[in-house]
Parts: structure tokens; C-alpha cells; sequence
């Protein structure tokens, strides 16, 4: 099926959304277990337990757990904070959690302290800018303290639209910000996979049913560490310390395989880690190439994550000949 579908379903007992482009699995949503650390996004209040010496942070108490705040110089022992989950923790360590909240919506984010409305410069047109920008001056929004960012998704919505949410967001800000409470206590939980799919998915056809419609199929793939990549393949394989990625040529052995598989590599790597949920430390092992062909393998794996969701710094070469990423853990590992 041509263009792009959203579908909707269960798996393994939780929420799931799968994002289907052109009859390929592109994106996956999953929500968490109900034992699963705290997601990104969701707001606490804090209570500061005790400092980390040497690293300028701070333990935090959560109502289940610890977090780990940084950069919580004049924080004292005791002290309520509001904080948001900035990613999943890894295995046996704590959460980590900054205090520059936001309030996240489909068309508009909403920043306390950062007075100012403001439009994504991804949206080009200036007749559309200059729209949106008309649909966020609400009189909640002038008034308050809080800033507003519009979202490129925007130019999907309808004035009225984008002027209701802005308005929820920042009363949904003020409440929270507002609260009186003492004790460690979650304040916005983080969306589910079918929320989350409303909010940052473009809009598209949204049916149910993975199996009606493919994804079981694609969620079969990703069961084995192998992917297929014409002569060539990768194997995306999970460590504790690390994600491990090696590309092999194959049954490819002209003179420049090792660079089209490198390449063919480099566009795959975005997607098979978006639909496996991996982040952290990863490391390429490339196929043999001259170091002369670094800088367009480069150029081409910088262009595949540009269109990523999630934040992913590309780090450089190791003496080994290795290349080297670090990217958010927005997700949970995809577990069979």
C-alpha cells in the first residue's frame, strides 16, 4: 500500500502503534510494562536526597526509586523540585531528570520561564509562520509567564485547533507548577504508544490490527540480529555496555563492496534502531574501505539520522577504524 498508515493494536498485552510507509514498517510504538522505569516525559515532584561529590549532581527521590539530577549547584538536601524523565534509565542505575520542564502537544510546546511564542524554523513559508503565529497569540498565552513553541506538525491543524491546545498546555503548566504538595508524587504520567502516536506522527489513515495489515510480519524480522542489505548485511546486536553493529559485504566482492555496504549500512542503521528501541553507545564495525571514502560515508549517515526522531550524536572514527554514535534512550529495548 502506497503512503502512510498508522496502525493501531495490542502486543504482548500493551498498547502498540506501528507506523507503515509505503507498505514498510517505518516506526514502532510500544508503551511500557506497568514495572518499566519512568518514561521520558513524565513530570515528578523530586525531593533532593543527596549529592553526588565530584560530578555536580543530585540523588532524587521519586515515589518508586531514585533519579539522578545534574547541575544542582544551590540544590539542598530535602528541597521539592519539579523534574521531567529526560530518558529511560539503563539496567541497575538510576533515571535521569532536568528541571527544564515542558508540556508537549500535537501542534505546540509549552516552556515555563521562557516567555515568548515562537514558531519551528522548520516551517518555511512565511505565510503559514505568519498564521500559526496568529493561532498561538491567544489571550492565555500573552498573558502568561510561559513560553510557546508551535510545532512544524502544526501546519497540519486548524487555527481553532492549535489555539485550544495552546490554551490546555498552559493550563495544564500553571496546575502543575502550581501544586502544593510536599512529598515525592508523579504529577503527568508519560503518553502511552497510542498517544504518542497521535502527537508526533504526521497525520495519516489510521486502521487496527497488526496482523491485517502486515506488522506482525515485520515484527518477525526483527526477532533475529541479521539484516538483509542486498549482497551485503548488517547484524544489530545488544551488549550491556554497547550496541554493536557489523557490516559485512556478502556475496560482494568487486573492489568497492566494502563501501556500498558501508552505505547501504548507513541508511538502514536510523530505522533498525527506531523499530528495536536500542540507544546508548553504539559502534559501527565497517566493512574494509579506503580512508579516503570516510568522509562520504559520513556525509551519507549524517543525511539518513537527519530525518530521525530521536537525538543521535554522530561521535567520529576510533583508531580501530571503528565509528562511533551515542543516541538517547527514548525507548525501551524491543523484547521477544
Amino acid at each position: 500500500m502506497k503512503g502512510r498508515q498508522i496502525i493501531l493494536d495490542q502486543w504482548r498485552g500493551r498498547d502498540a502503534a506501528a507506523l507503515m510507509v509505503d507498505g514498510k514498517l517505518d516506526d514502532l510504538l510500544i508503551s511500557p510494562q506497568d514495572d518499566a522505569p519512568p518514561a521520558p516525559g513524565a513530570i515528578f515532584r523530586a525531593i533532593a536526597d543527596r549529592p553526588m561529590k565530584g560530578q555536580g549532581g543530585m540523588m532524587m527521590r521519586l515515589p518508586e526509586g531514585n533519579a539522578l539530577f545534574r547541575g544542582a549547584k544551590g540544590l539542598k538536601e530535602g528541597q521539592p523540585l519539579f523534574v521531567q524523565v529526560v530518558s529511560y534509565a539503563e539496567p541497575g542505575k538510576a533515571v535521569t531528570v532536568t528541571d527544564r520542564i515542558v508540556f508537549k502537544g500535537r501542534a505546540a510546546i509549552v516552556t515555563p520561564g521562557a516567555k515568548g511564542i515562537n514558531v519551528s524554523r522548520q516551517i518555511k513559508d512565511e505565510e503559514e509562520r505568519v498564521r500559526l503565529l496568529a493561532a498561538a497569540h491567544t489571550q492565555a498565552a500573552e498573558a502568561s509567564s510561559h513560553g510557546v513553541i508551535i510545532r512544524s506538525e502544526a501546519a497540519q491543524e486548524a487555527d481553532d485547533d492549535i489555539s485550544n491546545e495552546v490554551d490546555d498546555l498552559l493550563d495544564l503548566a500553571d496546575q502543575v507548577l502550581a501544586d502544593p504538595g510536599q512529598g515525592p508524587d508523579l504529577l503527568v504520567d508519560a503518553p502511552g504508544a497510542h498517544d504518542l502516536a497521535w502527537r508526533d506522527w504526521p497525520k495519516a489513515d489510521v486502521a487496527q490490527g497488526f496482523e491485517a495489515h502486515g506488522v506482525l510480519d515485520a515484527l518477525d524480522a526483527l526477532e533475529t540480529a541479521e539484516v538483509r542489505l542486498g549482497a551485503g548485511s548488517i547484524f544489530v546486536e545488544a551488549t550491556r555496555a554497547l550496541i554493536a553493529v557489523d557490516v559485512n559485504t556478502g556475496s560482494d566482492f568487486s573492489p568497492a563492496a566494502g563501501l556500498k555496504a558501508n552505505l547501504e549500512a548507513a541508511r538502514a542503521l536510523p530505522r533498525q534502531l527506531r523499530l528495536r528501541g536500542l540507544g546508548g553507545q553504539i559502534v559501527m564495525d565497517l566493512a574494509p574501505m579506503p580512508k579516503k571514502e570516510r568522509r562520504q560515508f559520513e556525509q551519507v549517515l549524517r543525511a539518513a539520522f537527519r530525518s530521525d526522531p530521536i537525538e543521535t550524536a554522530l561521535v567520529g572514527w576510533t583508531p580501530l577504524g571503528h565509528f562511533e554514535l551515542q543516541r538517547k534512550r527514548e525507548r525501551l529495548p524491543l523484547e521477544f
